[in-house]
């Protein structure tokens, strides 16, 4: 039920509810002589759909962050060289991502005094990648 409601309420049509609601309320304001009931209907609606809406964000960006760590670690585990201590990361202490992010500062470093940005993602090396893809590629439909 959340992963309906949290598409409707992205979609352009429950914006176009939310702006005509907000237009109607104000052109009430004059019949109602801007009165505190007037004011506090708009209130307590907002404030009850934002209360909602904070938990329904919520659990849309936790099913998001599940599904992306789930693609990760695929990634992870695909590549040879990729450590398999980083498949399910998010799940270790603080002082661990600590060590974790030295090492990879330090190969970022090292990475640096190696070779320049141009150099490594030159568009010569990009058209030999996807040639290398497309090689491997071929050769796995024969």
């Amino acid at each position: 039920m959340s992963s309906i409601v949290t598409k409707a309420s992205g979609s352009s049509a429950a914006f176009l509810i939310a702006f005509s609601v907000i237009i109607i309320w104000l052109l009430t304001g004059p019949i109602f002589n801007y009165s505190d009931t007037w004011q506090l209907i708009i209130n307590t609606g907002t404030t009850i759909i934002t209360f909602l809406m904070v938990f329904l964000i919520q659990r849309s960006q936790n099913k998001d962050s599940i599904a992306l760590h789930l693609k990760l670690n695929e990634l992870i585990t695909a590549q040879k060289f990729a450590s398999n201590r980083l498949v399910a990361i998010e799940d270790i202490g603080e002082d661990d991502l600590k060590v974790l992010q030295k090492f990879y500062e330090h190969l970022a470093l090292l990475a640096k005094k190696d070779l320049s940005v141009e150099e490594s993602h030159s568009i010569i090396m990009a058209n030999e990648q996807h040639q290398r893809k497309r090689s491997s590629l071929k050769n796995e439909i024969k």
